[in-house]
């Protein structure tokens, strides 16, 4: 499967953004999905996640309450809306698919990855 990010951008503190994820090559369906961030300098780290049907659905800590993941299985996309951005919400972010627990936090259990699409936040 191949996957496909795109929605980033430069936006003001206090703004929105909708990434999305859209995947070829193999029904999205078939896959638990995540996101993940990385800045600069810093590790990645998840983000968000949610199973195959779209019913089930986990976040950080740090994006609660701000940040909604959700699925379409008929478009094969998976989507991360971001809400009330912070400067520290800056980073690359990536999804990724076919994990066995869908609610894994660990970048070794995802098995395929998008490029990534930068999201800058300004203060």
């Amino acid at each position: 499967v191949q996957l496909q990010a795109s929605g980033g951008g430069v936006v003001q503190a206090g703004g929105s953004l909708r990434l999305a994820c859209a995947a070829s090559g193999r029904a999205l369906s078939s896959y638990h999905a995540g996101w993940f961030r990385q800045a600069p300098g810093k590790e990645r780290k998840y983000v968000a996640g949610i199973n195959r049907s779209g019913y089930r659905k986990s976040y950080t800590e740090d994006v609660q309450g701000r940040f909604i993941i959700s699925r379409d299985n008929a478009k094969n996309t998976v989507y991360l809306q971001m809400s009330s951005l912070k400067p520290e919400d800056t980073a690359v972010y990536y999804c990724a698919v076919d994990v066995p627990n869908w609610i894994s936090r660990n970048t070794n259990d995802y098995a395929y990855w998008g490029q990534g699409t930068q999201v800058t936040v300004s203060s």
